[in-house]
């Protein structure tokens, strides 16, 4: 009964899905208030339907309902609580109805909001509503997740054991928060298209939706890597993988779209620019999307599903995207810039930022793509690696760095180069410095890191300058705190996420130059050298899991005498369905993590072992927590909540009051 409650809860929110589209648009063209006001009911409706949906989903993964197909697919009764209720989207049906849930969600947020008019927000909910039908009409014609089994299976056959981990319990949500918030940033640019208006105003309404997507979307890349570095025993944390290119590529998208805005919003200007990436950057998403659920490509993170829900997919790409790229060229010539800026600007040196990760973007795009189109044509199966990617990564994100460390300390609409040359000399003599140290102390000349290193020195250097000259610390250093204290949250915000960028390039640097590493056949007893540290094979026992078995390896790690750490990988035998995998041993240290993974046996009881010593590479995901503060303190700054600033109101004159009448 309650999978059929959450079938008809979905025909339902369709139903509303349909109303909305209907109702907001002719309200608009009609300017009538009373039908406009109607959407935002439709959208609430929209989102108390997919929430009522999805949790007669879930429930039925709690208390193991496999009368349900989905749920006889993907859970055991034995699995435990985390997994069953991770397991609601962790399959293709309901994963696809998380997002719509998370559509409905955003949606009912924008209905929530007081700033936007009533005929702008009615084209906004319109396109939103739009947006949710395709997914709904998806789902129930090609991806019911409330299908029954009869008659019921007596067990289940079991959650993918790769995604039965704490991290892949939360990395798929926060990386469907982040793809489809940029729904209302492509919402609200439709929207703009459709009145043929976009204002300072506009950039200020849509800057907070995208800064929340970007932070999510930070947050579940970062996990994705996270697990991938702890999960999969390889050692790596990034593999270039089609997925993961898949939420890189809106990422970097909605990255550029976060600076065009502030360009659209400080000087009126890249209107027609910033449209077009909010385009872009949903459309990303949507191919992700098409990548990992249509059965083109194999990964670990993806669905591998029947050509039919592929084709689906790609219709309704094509037209969502179509329909966007067709209204942007009919449009967009309308969108004449205001505001005028100097070659050398703070507006130029965000220009500059989109141009490279628009750049970045295309690569990163191409060499994803590339194979899947030479197969189609070709028949013949080709791969693009790390090389590729790593090249374009150095070429175009070196200058994008300098040109970090230098736009905050540009003027606005006309700068001087001299005097923000003179500001960031040492900067550069900190990186150059640090370039010459790193390539003199190793004899092979490691030029690489020594470019990492240095630029990541000069962007946290140039960081620290510019709050210098912000706070004018050099000058009067006893009100230097006062005016930093009084810097608006949203400086504080960007400086927070750059900062988060170099420590993320030292991590990548040091730990890709410094990572000691042995692969050996190891019995109980044995030890080998690592870097500076010894590991000590103690012994190997088996164990059981709630729905698992396995072996757990115990490693004791000896530096100059004194036991540092001990390490527990595992490897591990999942039983429905019969897959193996594995558990990394890592202790982090402040300088590095200690890292440890257990394979196969071999004869005269010794076993494959895998040990490294990689050096710095938390920083990877401190740099990423860092750059998601820094979203949440832009997020905190009234000044995006707020509509744009309105003039100084003018004193209205003052009535004497009349004279009493003597009597």
């Amino acid at each position: 009964m309650i999978a059929e409650i959450g079938h008809f809860a979905l025909i339902l929110a369709l139903v509303f899905a349909c109303s909305g589209v209907i109702v907001s648009h002719l309200g608009a063209m009609a300017n009538n208030e009373a039908i406009m006001q109607r959407t935002v009911g439709f959208s609430f409706a929209q989102f108390i339907m997919a929430l009522a949906s999805f949790a007669a989903l879930m429930y039925s993964y709690i208390i193991s309902d496999f009368s349900v197909l989905n749920v006889a697919a993907n859970s055991h009764s034995l699995k435990p609580l985390l997994y069953k209720i991770s397991g609601t989207w962790g399959n293709h049906e309901g994963s696809m109805l998380f997002w719509v849930l998370i559509l409905t969600l955003f949606g009912a947020a924008v209905a929530f909001g007081k700033s936007l008019p009533l005929r702008f927000k009615a084209r906004v909910l319109g396109v939103q509503s739009l947006l949710i039908l395709g997914f709904l009409l998806f789902i129930l014609l090609t991806s019911n997740p409330f299908e029954r089994l009869l008659p019921a299976a007596l067990e289940g056959n079991g959650l993918n054991p790769l995604l039965q981990d704490p991290g892949l319990a939360f990395h798929p949500p926060m990386l469907y928060m982040g793809y489809v918030g940029l729904s209302v940033a492509f919402s609200f640019s439709i929207a703009a298209l459709i009145e043929g208006e976009i204002t300072p105003m506009w950039a200020r309404w849509v800057r907070p939706w995208t800064l929340v997507a970007w932070t999510f979307l930070t947050g579940g890349i970062a996990l994705g890597s996270w697990w991938a570095y702890y999960e999969l025993g390889w050692g790596g944390w990034w593999f270039w993988d089609p997925a993961e290119n898949a939420s890189f590529m809106p990422w970097l998208a909605a990255t550029a779209l976060l600076h065009s805005a502030i360009v659209v919003e400080k000087r009126d200007a890249l209107k027609s620019w910033t449209i077009l990436l909010a385009i872009v950057a949903f459309s990303l998403s949507l191919l992700g999307t098409f990548l990992i659920r249509s059965g083109v490509m194999t990964s670990v993170h993806a669905f591998a599903v029947d050509p039919e829900r592929g084709i689906f997919i790609l219709g309704f790409l094509a037209f969502v995207i179509g329909g966007a790229f067709s209204l942007y060229a009919w449009r967009a010539p309308k969108l004449a810039p205001s505001g005028l800026f100097g070659l050398v600007s703070r507006e130029s040196a965000l220009i500059l930022n989109n141009i490279l990760l628009s750049t970045f973007t295309a690569v990163v795009l191409i060499g994803t793509l590339y194979p899947l189109f030479y197969e189609a044509s070709t028949g013949s199966q080709i791969s693009v690696g790390p090389p590729f990617f790593e090249f374009g990564t150095r070429l175009l994100m070196t200058p994008l760095i300098v040109a970090l460390g230098m736009a905050p300390i540009l003027a606005w609409k006309r700068g001087r180069l001299s005097k923000a040359f003179q500001i960031t000399i040492p900067a550069a003599i900190v990186a150059l410095a640090v370039f010459v140290l790193t390539i003199w102390s190793d004899i092979n000349g490691l030029i690489m890191t020594g470019l990492g290193l240095g630029l990541a020195s000069w962007l946290v250097v140039a960081i620290f300058l510019d709050l210098a000259q912000k706070t004018q610390l050099f000058k009067t250093p006893s009100r230097a705190f006062k005016r930093l204290w009084n810097l608006p949250r949203a400086t504080f915000g960007m400086h927070f996420a750059h900062f988060g960028l170099a420590i993320i390039l030292f991590g990548i640097t040091i730990s890709e130059a410094w990572t000691s590493e042995k692969l050996a056949f190891m019995a109980p007893g044995q030890s080998e050298q690592v870097g500076p540290f010894t590991y000590q094979f103690d012994s190997v026992m088996p164990f059981a899991g709630p729905n698992y078995t396995g072996i757990r390896a115990q490693f004791t790690v000896i530096k100059d005498g004194v036991t540092i750490a001990t390490l527990l990988p595992e490897d591990r035998v999942y039983t429905d369905p019969v897959t193996n995998t594995t558990e990394a041993g890592i202790y982090p240290l402040p300088s590095g993590d200690l890292y440890a993974v257990i394979g196969e046996s071999g004869s005269g009881g010794r076993w494959s072992v895998r040990l490294y010593f990689k050096p710095f590479i938390s920083g990877l995901w401190l740099g990423a927590g860092l750059m998601m503060i820094g979203g949440i303190l832009s997020l905190s700054d009234r000044r995006l909540r707020l509509g744009a600033p309105a003039g100084k109101k003018q004193s209205a004159p003052k009535i004497q009051k009349p004279a009493k009448a003597e009597v």
